[in-house]
């Protein structure tokens, strides 16, 4: 039996460990992805998009690329239709970039045959495996069980060659307030892979979608893209941080203007809102944003938050801390007493 390797914690804190590095800046990482969306939406078109500006070195979109082999496993289509492809995409493509219709599937020999494609292109960066449906063998087992196994042998892969695998996948049709729940199969897929993402349209004749991005070293983002001519082009990206800032009230944000001038301001939720001047805001709504906000937002903005109950009824305390606001340390904060804790 072989025997357990651990790392100590010291080794761990102080030792520098090489981090995980990115086929496409911030979007792709080194490991395994899943590329999922409905049938017939696009997805093979941006996937050749992706192999032929990594097999250039040049940027999707705006983002840069590391440059190196890239193989396209392309299982439902023909040479042929890939030509037409090529033709309608771009004027010059690269040798780095191969094609394949046909492979064995991941219980008779896949894996081999990627191993030796490495050796004969020890340069790659990126392999696409486009559909998963066509590298799987039918199961009775669990599902989860050979969902997770079938997943974990193309993660070992590319793991093991520090190169990017992206394989692609299709989405279920019934409605999720989270998309990632939407992945065909058992969570035994999403699990294992190292970023997941879903490319959806709201409306099946649209000609633009959402893409959605999320992994273990890639923060989430979403990608607003058009489909023309052939192209999926950018027209918004979004981060987390720009995401969630989009999910705070306005209100809170003329509060933040209103307490610019103040060191201090005491009194009830109604006597708050005619003193902002605001109308659409009812007093219940700005008291319970104010305390949702308050660890976050709020104190982002160097604002302290405190609710009481008296007996001539219920008041909302603000204070606005002193400091450099630039300085983005606590060192030189002054909170007034009895209104953050």
């Amino acid at each position: 039996m072989q025997k357990l390797q651990t790392v100590n914690a010291e080794t761990l804190l102080y030792e520098p460990l090489e981090k995980p590095s990115f086929v496409v800046d911030s979007l792709i990482p080194t490991g395994l992805s899943l590329f999922c969306g409905s049938q017939k939406i696009g997805k093979s078109w941006l996937m050749l998009k992706l192999c032929l500006c990594v097999s250039q070195g040049i940027p999707l979109w705006d983002m840069p690329t590391m440059e190196g082999d890239v193989l396209y496993l392309c299982l439902e289509d023909t040479f042929c239709r890939i030509q037409d492809r090529l033709f309608r995409l771009t004027d010059e493509a690269s040798g780095r970039l191969h094609f394949a219709v046909a492979s064995c599937k991941l219980s008779d020999g896949l894996i081999v045959q990627l191993e030796d494609y490495l050796k004969d292109y020890p340069d790659s960066r990126l392999i696409v495996i486009d559909t998963l449906q066509k590298v799987r063998t039918a199961s009775k087992d669990n599902a989860y069980a050979s969902d997770y196994g079938d997943i974990s042998l193309i993660k070992d892969f590319a793991d093991r060659h520090s190169l990017a695998v992206i394989v692609v996948h299709h989405i279920r049709k019934q409605n999720d307030s989270d998309v990632f729940n939407k992945v065909s199969g058992t969570t035994g897929l999403t699990g294992s892979a190292d970023a997941t993402f879903v490319l959806e349209k709201e409306k099946r004749a649209s000609d633009t979608a959402k893409l959605y991005v999320t992994g273990r070293d890639t923060p989430y983002q979403e990608y607003t893209l058009r489909f023309r001519d052939c192209r999926w082009e950018l027209v918004e990206r979004k981060t987390q941080e720009q995401l969630a800032k989009e999910t705070i009230p306005d209100v809170l944000f003329r509060l933040v203007d209103f307490m610019r001038d103040k060191e201090e301001w005491i009194g009830t939720a109604t006597e708050l809102l005619v003193a902002m001047g605001e109308t659409e805001t009812i007093p219940t709504v700005i008291t319970k944003w104010l305390n949702e906000y308050r660890t976050t937002f709020l104190s982002e903005n160097r604002i302290c938050y405190q609710y009481s109950r008296r007996k001539d009824g219920r008041r909302i305390a603000l204070a606005r801390r002193a400091g450099d606001s630039g300085d983005g340390g606590d060192s030189d904060i002054r909170i007034p007493p009895c209104y953050c804790h």
